[in-house]
């Protein structure tokens, strides 16, 4: 179950990849289509969040970051 950490509200434009950058805050980048590049990112919002390993940081559907306890399962390689 995932647990919200910062209320922000951003609001999404279509065709933008929207994601928490290594400084913990909100930055946006167009995706690519087809032979089209994608963009260069920019910051949408600064919420300067302090990662913690085993967790996943997201934008929910509301506009707020997020995180949830990654799960790690499946078969072991064998060697």
């Amino acid at each position: 179950m995932a647990q919200k950490l910062v209320k922000l509200g951003v609001k999404r434009q279509k065709g933008y990849l929207y994601y928490i950058d290594k400084q913990g805050d909100v930055s946006c980048a167009k995706m690519a289509r087809g032979k089209k590049k994608g963009g260069s990112p920019k910051k949408v919002a600064k919420c300067g969040i302090k990662r913690k390993e085993g967790y996943l940081y997201f934008l929910d559907k509301q506009g707020d970051v997020s995180c949830a306890k990654m799960k790690r399962g499946g078969k072991k390689k064998k060697r």
